[in-house]
């Protein structure tokens, strides 16, 4: 009987050997599987991290600190400036932040300088119409920028003092009649609104007309018009992310810091300036010629309505 029942017994334990190394392997083959699972999954949420700006560009011209080949600043207008991220002039200057989610203005001394000043910029320029500067608004018509924007990078000073930079402005514009009358050679007007970013604050600067018995001929000339003493918002954004708004109706300008500071422009500075036409700028307009001077800008959002 002995010899009848061992091989029974042999063959069993045998075929529970089998099996559990089947067993095993079947549940080591389903283990590496949800391991590539995992890992392939743990791939496409990573490029799903990937972020965009929002800022629509096809109603902006970019100037960027760099000489095109006329020995002028180079500047990329719709529809080319939708382009920018694979633009090989553009790169260095005008760049995506993906994990940001942001575009990034980077600015520094060059001699790359538009007519009426010593500073460089990485800055857009509103179009109305896509790809002309002749089209712009007046105080009447009104418009609104918003942005979302932060400082990333900026050098110091010798006094320990961060480099300030325009990040927003409003520049007047002269009719090609305007310009005609006075005599002048281009259609350049003075800025109405400067927005800073100056050691970590923001400062607005704004226009104040000299006379205000000048004649409409008087002002339309820039030598009329002088800065105001300016204004310093209290909270101090540093290399936080931060809002501003502008809002611009007749005779009334509204500049809004993180949707709780308000410096409100209602006079009769604002009323006269109405004679003349605007578009916005957003960007960075490096304020320094320090050697080895820099500051990067990031713009999350940009919106403009009128």
């Amino acid at each position: 009987m002995n010899t009848i029942i061992k091989p029974f017994y042999l063959k069993l334990m045998l075929s529970i050997f089998l099996f559990g190394n089947v067993a095993c392997y079947a549940q080591d083959s389903s283990s590496d599987t949800k391991s590539k699972v995992a890992v392939i999954s743990k791939k496409k949420k990573r490029k799903k991290k990937k972020k965009l700006p929002k800022i629509d560009l096809s109603h902006w011209k970019v100037t960027l600190p760099v000489l095109n080949e006329n020995g002028k600043p180079y500047e990329i207008s719709p529809p080319e400036i939708l382009d920018y991220a694979t633009s090989e002039v553009a790169k260095p200057y005008m760049y995506l932040d993906t994990k940001k989610g942001a575009i990034i203005f980077h600015a520094m001394p060059t001699k790359s300088k538009t007519k009426n000043t010593k500073y460089t910029r990485s800055e857009l320029r509103e179009q109305m119409v896509p790809g002309k500067n002749n089209v712009n608004w007046t105080f009447k018509q009104g418009g609104t920028m918003k942005g979302k924007i932060a400082m990333y990078k900026s050098s110091k000073d010798s006094d320990g003092k961060y480099h300030r930079t325009i990040i927003m402005q409003i520049h007047g514009r002269l009719t090609d009649k305007q310009r005609d009358f006075i005599g002048e050679d281009d259609n350049n007007a003075p800025p109405i609104l400067k927005i800073y970013w100056d050691n970590g604050k923001i400062r607005v600067k704004t226009k104040v007309l000299k006379n205000l018995s000048a004649s409409y001929e008087e002002m339309l000339h820039e030598n009329a018009w002088d800065n105001d003493e300016g204004f310093n918002f209290e909270q101090e954004v540093g290399f936080r992310k931060f809002t501003l708004e502008v809002k611009v109706t007749q005779g009334k300008m509204v500049i809004v810091l993180n949707n709780s500071e308000y410096k409100v422009y209602e006079s009769i500075h604002m009323r006269k300036w109405g004679i003349f036409e605007n578009y916005f700028k957003a960007g960075n307009y490096f304020q320094s010629r320090d050697k080895g001077a820099f500051s990067k800008v990031r713009f999350y959002e940009l919106e403009v309505s009128h």
